[in-house]
């Protein structure tokens, strides 16, 4: 396993990360006997890195990962988040604070290495509505009383020792005046083979749903780093999707056979060259790709088995694609995946 620092921060992280959202479903889903084994697994092979959230199973997700580290004894690299709804604008900084003493509680630790803001940042209001918690508004992050103040005090209680935030895309210019503000070493933001605009320009015949406007680029001159989430692409990256074979009991389902999912599925296999020429599978390409940019501290895998783990973390160390094969890769996004 190979490590990397976050930025600035002084924090090193293993550059396969483990994740435990929904997606993969085995911290949210899982037994903990299944849990313990494949966290037990990670561990072995030098993952030091867990990324959480409240919102993984309102809370399920914290308290398994907190259950299965007790048992193994192990405390590694911890990061959580705070999503900010309709009802916590009135004060955003005391909610940030409770949210964060919640997840404590649930680890079953009395700080954690990272904390991020679970909302995307926003020029506009993004009227928030019931649940939703995708985005905040910039004032909200920044005002007295706003997402920035509750950092600071938990900083100063000692319960967080930095603190990052999300991209959501079509936002660079929110991003980056969130990163001049100097609090945040952290973005946690989607980078992948479909869609590499996180870490580049977009390529000029590349038709994408989200702009992300080179954001790891900006953090990563502004003394931050990114974490990058969904690097396989909600799991389409994988020769698993190509195939049309189903997922994985605990991981969520998808409709392979819709109009979108078969759009993605053909963009998935005009990749495989990557692979195929490479001796590895399309999974491990994507993490791959995502390892290539100085800008990324950590690509965070969602895994259902020790299987999945093993496989994504042997491309940890592994060279670059050749500027051949990253030439015609970049043709194949000008031609827009024709």
């Amino acid at each position: 396993m190979q490590y990397r620092t976050i930025g600035s921060s002084g924090l090193v992280v293993s550059e396969i990360a483990f994740g435990c959202g929904g997606n993969a479903g085995l911290m949210v889903r899982g037994r903990h006997e299944e849990q313990v084994a494949i966290v037990g697994r990670a561990l072995e092979l030098g993952v030091t890195y867990f990324d959480n959230a409240p919102d993984y199973g309102d809370g399920i997700a914290e308290t398994s990962l907190g259950r299965v580290l007790k048992t193994l004894g192990a405390r590694p690299v911890l990061n959580t988040k705070v999503e900010i709804r309709k009802e916590n604008l009135g004060d955003v900084a005391s909610h940030v604070v409770r949210s964060l003493e919640g997840s404590l509680q649930r680890l079953g630790v009395d700080h954690v290495d990272m904390l991020q803001i679970h909302n995307g940042p926003s020029r506009a209001d993004p009227k928030l509505e019931g649940r939703s918690y995708i985005q905040l508004s910039l004032d909200d992050f920044l005002r007295p009383g706003g997402a920035l103040d509750g950092i600071e005090r938990l900083k100063r209680a000692g319960k967080i020792a930095y603190a990052g935030f999300i991209c959501r895309g079509n936002d660079g210019a929110e991003v980056r005046a969130l990163l001049d503000t100097g609090v945040f070493h952290l973005i946690n933001v989607p980078y992948t083979l479909f869609n590499p605009t996180a870490g580049r320009a977009k390529p000029s015949g590349l038709t994408v749903d989200k702009d992300f406007g080179d954001v790891i680029s900006y953090a990563r001159a502004h003394g931050a780093a990114a974490a990058v989430y969904s690097p396989l692409a909600s799991g389409y990256l994988t020769d698993d999707a190509v195939a049309g074979r189903p997922r994985h009991e605990l991981a969520r389902a998808y409709d392979l056979e819709t109009p979108a999912s078969l759009k993605l599925r053909r963009r998935a296999r005009a990749l495989t060259f990557l692979s195929r020429e490479s001796g590895c599978t399309l999974a491990q390409a994507a993490f791959r790709f995502v390892l290539m940019h100085s800008g990324v501290a950590a690509a965070l895998g969602g895994f259902s088995t020790q299987a999945q783990i093993e496989e994504i973390v042997a491309v940890s160390g592994v060279p670059p694609f050749s500027a051949d094969q990253m030439q015609r890769l970049e043709a194949l996004w000008n031609a827009d995946f024709a």
